[in-house]
């Protein structure tokens, strides 16, 4: 039998899971790059380096990433790329951070400073409920920040002022413009 590899793991076994937690196809991004690449100024040209790419990206709404996970094969333990997934969450301003191996997941919410072993991930509603409560946005502030992306133009100053204190607007604004 040959042996898995990430990819093989991420189809057998990750998708499945997010699939069992009620993520679907138009929440899930794959291999999402997320950066240009660092530029390196070497010689008479510069070059630009390696892209930064998460395994995926989970989204709340479409324009509204909630987590990032990173998939590391099966025969890897599953927190291996935890490290990684909470760097790349900090890059992009995410409170949730997974590492797996398609068998265990463990989770770092940025909320809470806490990882823990989880068996299931999340569901959507999951984390947009703990991402609510602890950054208290009232209903308003959540319309207005879920809001499909072709209506925020008119609406962006508002969602400013209103959500500087929850640091959403930081968020939002690199969701929006930083990955599409």
């Amino acid at each position: 039998m040959p042996l898995l590899t990430e990819a093989d793991t991420c189809r057998k076994y990750v998708l499945p899971k997010f699939y069992a937690a009620q993520w679907n196809d138009d929440q899930i991004s794959e291999q999402k790059s997320f950066t240009d690449g660092r530029i390196v100024v070497g010689g008479r040209k510069p070059t630009r380096g390696r892209q930064k790419r998460a395994d995926y990206l989970l989204r709340y709404r479409h324009n509204f990433p909630i987590a990032v996970v990173e998939a590391k094969t099966i025969y890897k333990t599953h927190g291996s790329g935890l490290q990684q997934a909470k760097d790349y969450a900090e890059i992009l301003g995410l409170k949730f951070a997974y590492a797996t191996n398609g068998r265990g997941i463990v989770e770092h919410d940025f909320l809470t400073g806490k990882d823990t072993d989880l068996q299931v991930f999340p569901t959507p509603d999951d984390l947009w409920d703990r991402l609510r409560t602890a950054e208290n946005i009232t209903p308003e502030i959540a319309d207005k920040v879920l809001a499909p992306y072709y209506h925020i133009p008119n609406k962006f100053p508002d969602v400013t002022k209103r959500s500087q204190s929850t640091g959403l607007c930081k968020r939002y604004c690199k969701a929006n413009v930083g990955i599409s």
